[in-house]
Parts: structure tokens; sequence; C-alpha cells
């Protein structure tokens, strides 16, 4: 028996050949199922933030919404009030004018749908006239929280006071105000208009919030005035220390934001606005359990799907690894898998020469072209120019927004960028960080400001959010430099130095800017506008 002494030196190699041709394919059926489960789970999250973002412009739109209905409503009531509280101070309240007044009263009560009732009280909380067909007699309203109100305050504004129960109806009721005086200016009474509380029950019943979704309205204290769902435990509940109020408000009368809710406990997108004339806030929320429900029962699929795939491609890589081996000795067989091994680094060369974020050529591609055509610039003694990009204030960018949000605008420009090479051999290339490259062999400095030009105004134009930025938007400087290389003489470096040297002057100049490097003034740069003709 033969030991492995006695192999002849060419079955030892094939033996070795063989061995990492195995190996190689083993583990490239694992890098596709590691990739495709990398793959699903990005997709899946992704997923997930649309969802959560679509259903953050859902409860905007729904608190504007209700914003606006609550507007129009107390808008339309106070209308009614001013003109009444008006006819009372310069009329007076003679019997004669009370009668006419109630008539009015009346009248304005059945064109107004929201309207329970409107009611004149007299600077003791008796009642003076209102809108019911017959006054009832020895009722009195000083207790109410909006006479003292107004009683102790000499604020002519509109009051929008806590839900009550209606004396006269039973019903529950949001009140809203105002002071009456007396013709020396001292208290005079209250002119109060209720509005049914079924008539924002029935508006919000008619939006689709799902189960645990949630619409209220509080009044500038904070006092509970309805929520959806109804409850009329939680009317007139004091939640001025809850996180909307508390914690958001302040920061700015509009806005969004994922809360848990301290009264139910279930965790909502939360749009909230501040009505300033009134004051009012409203909030709309919805369930994001509920948002993300649907999103569940998708990744439950996706990944018995994904798993189906990984685990066929397994079998599938396991089989074509068998044959490999079965088949090592066969020399057409040892040529196809060569073929193929040389097929698949190429795809693994490609991807490792582009910048996974971007979607541009790497600092590696790039260094590489630039060696390359500044010898075959050298070599043919044409001109080539470099375009040197960076983002202005992009730490500012990432601090006020985030690091998501930096990758996407760094994405977006990755793509303007892109578009701006027209030719084949023009190389676009993420240099490092916010900072990008354009590669533009063949070009003089001209040709080279107009591509940097285009670029800077492309940036512009996408009009990307930037608070941290003078401009309001995300800007680049660009610093651009081109030259016929001198051989034995010139550099590649020469040519990236030159150029980073003209962003710098473009970035200490105000930034926003195209500059260019002047090899003919000592190496001082220049500022180039786009009014420049070329």
């Amino acid at each position: 028996m033969a030991d492995s002494n006695s192999l002849p030196p060419r079955l030892m190699g094939s033996g070795f050949k063989h061995f990492s041709l195995l190996s190689l394919a083993s583990t490239f059926v694992v890098v596709v199922c590691f990739s495709l489960l990398v793959t699903q789970l990005w997709m899946t999250w992704r997923a997930r933030e649309v969802r959560l973002s679509e259903a953050a412009s859902a409860s905007a739109n729904l608190a504007q919404s209700v914003a606006q209905h609550a507007y129009d409503t107390i808008k339309e009531t106070d209308t009614a009030l001013v003109g009444l509280v008006e006819r009372i101070e310069q009329d007076g309240i003679s019997d004669l004018e009370l009668s006419r007044i109630h008539n009015l009263l009346v009248m304005r009560v059945a064109e107004l749908p929201q309207l329970h009732g409107i009611f004149v009280y007299a600077k003791d909380g008796s009642w003076l006239v209102n809108s019911q067909k017959v006054l009832l007699k020895n009722l009195n309203n000083s207790d109410r929280e909006y006479f003292k109100y107004h009683k102790n305050s000499s604020e002519r504004g509109p009051y929008v006071g806590p839900p009550v129960r209606s004396k006269s109806t039973g019903d529950w009721i949001i009140t809203v105000s105002r002071r009456i005086n007396l013709p020396d200016g001292s208290f005079g009474g209250v002119a109060l208009a209720t509005i049914d509380m079924k008539y924002f029950k029935v508006f919000y019943d008619k939006f689709s919030i799902g189960g645990r979704g949630a619409i209220f309205i509080a009044n500038g204290k904070g006092i509970l005035l309805l929520r959806r769902p109804f409850d009329e435990e939680m009317l007139g509940r004091d939640i001025s220390k809850f996180p909307v109020f508390k914690d958001y408000l302040p920061k700015g009368p509009v806005g969004t934001a994922s809360i848990k809710s301290k009264l139910d406990g279930v965790t909502r997108i939360n749009s909230y606005r501040r009505i300033e004339e009134y004051p009012l806030v409203v909030s709309a929320a919805l369930s994001q359990d509920e948002i993300l429900q649907n999103w569940r029962s998708d990744v439950y699929i996706q990944f018995m799907v994904g798993g189906t795939l990984v685990l066929l491609i397994s079998i599938l890589g396991y089989r074509m690894v068998k044959q490999i081996n079965l088949r090592s000795q066969a020399e057409k067989k040892l040529m196809l898998a060569s073929i193929e091994l040389e097929l698949i680094n190429e795809t693994l060369s490609r991807l490792a020469n582009q910048d996974g974020l971007t979607g541009l050529a790497n600092r590696r591609h790039f260094d590489e072209s630039l060696m390359g055509e500044f010898n075959r610039a050298q070599r043919g003694e044409t001109s080539i120019g470099l375009v040197m990009i960076d983002v202005d204030f992009f730490k500012q960018y990432n601090d006020i927004y985030g690091h998501v949000a930096g990758d996407e605008c760094l994405r977006k420009i990755g793509k303007m960028v892109g578009y701006s090479i027209r030719r084949p051999g023009d190389l676009a290339a993420r240099y490092g960080g916010e900072e990008m490259v354009v590669l533009l062999p063949g070009t003089d400095l001209s040709g080279a400001l107009a591509v940097a030009e285009s670029i800077r105004s492309a940036v512009q134009s996408l009009e990307i959010v930037h608070s941290g930025n003078p401009f309001g938007v995300v800007t680049v400087s660009i610093g651009v430099e081109s030259f016929a290389p001198i051989r034995l003489e010139s550099k590649p470096v020469q040519l990236v130095e030159a150029a980073d040297k003209a962003l710098y002057k473009a970035k200490a100049s105000g930034r926003n800017q195209v500059c260019f490097a002047s090899r003919y003034t000592e190496g001082d740069t220049q500022k180039y506008s786009s009014s420049i003709e070329l």
C-alpha cells in the first residue's frame, strides 16, 4: 500500500489544487447564503422604517384636519359671541332688547349645527337670556369655572373651558365664553356658547385610526376636552404633565413623535398641533403595533421564503461541491471550473472597487485609475483634470439630523456627482468621509470648471434642508486643477494637492463655490463663478 510520499508529484499537486477549489466553492456558498440573509434583514428593516414614515405622514395630516375642524367650529361659535357681547354692551338688557336677543339666539343655534346653546348670565350668575324656547328660572351658573374665570380676569378674549354637563339638558358640552363689561369697565356678566360634544365625536368617528388609535383636544392649560376613544372619566382630566405638553410642545407648536401614552400605555405615532388663538392643543395618534402588524406578517413570510431559498442554495451548493470533488481529475471540468472561478473573482473585484454607500468608485479604485491616467497623459502629452468636492458643514448636518440622514444625504450627492460624468474614461469616486472626486482624463481647466460648476449647482438644486448651513440647504465646495503632466517631473500627488488647495480656498472664501488652482501665480488659487465665460 503506497503512502503519500510514494505518490507522483503531479498527482500530489492535483490533490492540493482540488482541495483549494473545494474550499473556495464551500466558502462561496456560505458567503452567498450569508449575503442573502443580510440583504433580507436590511430590506425588512427598511420596510419597517417606510411603514413608520408613512404612518407619521398620515397622523400629521389627521392632526391638521382635526385642528382645522376644531378651529373652524370654535371660530364660528366665537364669532356669534363677539356680536352678542357688543350688542349687550351697546344696547343694554331691557326686556324688549332681551326679547330680541332671544329670537336672535334661537335663530343662530338653528343655523350652526355644532351649537348646543347660547346663554347670557348676569354678573351674579343668574340667567338673563338664552337660545332655549322657554327660559328656565331659578338657575345660577356662578359656580361654573368659566364664570369664575371671567369674573376674576379682565381679559376680553375667548375662553375655552373644561368639559361640563349642561344644567339644562345633562349633555356633555364644551364651553366657549366671553366677558361682558358694564359701561364703567367692571364685570357685567358672561356670554356663553356651548358646543355639543357629540358634534366632535361624530366627526372623529369618521376617521380610520384603528382599534388603538387616539384623537384628543385639550385647552391651553392641558385640560382634556374630548378624546377618542370616548371615556367620560377622562373628560376634564389634567394632562399638562404628559409628554406632549411637557416635552414636545415647548420645542415647537407642531410635531410628530413616538410616545407611550400615560392614559392607556399604548405606544403611538403621535402628531400634535397647537392652535394659538383660543388656545387649543389637538393630537392625532396611530398605534405603532397596528401600523407594524402587516409588516410583521410580511416579515414572517419573507423569512420563510428566504430561509427556504438559503436552504435550497445550500443544498445546491453542496451538490456542486460534491460534483467538483468527483470530477476534479477531468481536465475539461477543471478548465470549466477555473473559468467559473475567474468570473466570480471578477465580480468580487468589481464589488471591491465600489463604495457601498454612494455607489461611486472607492478610494482604492480612484488611486489606481489616477496612476494609470496620469501615466497615459504623460505619454500622450494631454491634460488631465481633477475635481475635488467636499460637503459644507457636514458634521453639523450629522449632529442635527443624525447619521442615517447623513448617509442618505451622501447617497443623493453621490448620485448627482455620478450624473456629472459623460465620457467612459471619466471616473467619479468617494475620496473619504464626505469628500468625493471626479477624474477627467483629456480635460483642460475650462472643461473641468464646467463640470465642477454643474455639480455645485446640481447639489444646491436638490434643496436638502440644512439648518446648520447659512444657505439653508446642503451645498458643496469644490476645488479644481488641470494640467498636462511633464514626464519625469510631474507626479499624481501634485494634481491631488493642487485640487485640495483649491478646495480649501473655496471653503475659506465662504463655501458653496468653485475655486481652481493657478499654477501661474505661484500656487495661488482663483475663484470661479458660473458667470465666467469658459
